[in-house]
């Protein structure tokens, strides 16, 4: 018997575009690296000549090589954004993910004199999470937290129970954001500073969304930023 054609899976156009831009940027950067390694050859090379031509041509290649790092940061963040498929979500400690994070950014922390406080909530329940993502994303938002205090500060982490699962708190007091920001914050390609990707955050905010969560913001400018992040318990999901 013949099949009508709506009987048979239909090809995603959408995902067929991210998997071809996942290779793209792929397929982008292993000329980029070749770039990269050669510029630094050629300023090891103009290091030993010291003329005013040489010094020039020394910043101007400083800044190829600053482009290049914004670059391949750029690709690595779209690499992630474009493969973050369906995840294999495993009963999971929240609490645990968070200490492995913290336990990462600690000596940044303290050369940056920030003080980081945990408040875990020892009978936290546990939830189904995809480690490898979810820690991505847990390390995007410290680092952005650790960006926003230069000159030191403190990072209050809690994790708690909600009525309708748990939830982690990330509190900083940096810098915080203006309006214009906060409202554009998950856009992709979006960003405040000047070498960002602008695929950070909606990365993380796509990671956390995929465990059936979601995610909130509070800031203020010069007070500092709250990041919320809310988790459904397996029995809801």
């Amino acid at each position: 018997m013949n099949q009508s054609p709506e009987n048979f899976d239909q090809p995603d156009p959408c995902a067929e575009l991210t998997e071809l831009a996942g290779s793209l940027a792929h397929e982008i950067k292993n000329p980029l690296s070749v770039i990269r390694l050669n510029v630094e050859l050629l300023e090891e090379d103009l290091q030993e000549i010291a003329s005013p031509a040489s010094r020039r041509a020394l910043k101007k290649i400083s800044t190829v090589k600053r482009q290049c790092t914004r670059l391949e940061h750029l690709l690595d963040d779209f690499m992630q954004f474009s493969r973050l498929r369906r995840l294999t979500l495993k009963p999971g400690d929240l609490n645990d993910q968070i200490e492995q994070v913290l336990d990462f950014y600690g000596p940044q922390a303290t050369q940056q004199n920030v003080e980081i406080v945990r408040y875990l909530d020892a009978d936290l329940p546990g939830i189904m999470l995809d480690s490898r993502t979810l820690q991505a994303a847990l390390l995007n938002l410290v680092k952005n937290a650790l960006e926003a205090m230069p000159d030191g500060g403190r990072l209050e982490i809690r994790t708690r129970v909600t009525l309708k699962g748990v939830a982690l708190d990330l509190i900083d007091s940096g810098c915080g954001m203006d309006d214009t920001t906060l409202l554009h914050m998950f856009e992709n390609f979006f960003s405040s500073k000047s070498n960002g990707t602008g695929l950070g955050l909606p990365t993380a905010k796509k990671i956390i969304e995929a465990h059936g969560g979601l995610i909130d913001v509070q800031s203020a400018l010069d007070r500092g930023t709250k990041f919320s992040l809310h988790f459904p318990t397996p029995r809801r999901i």
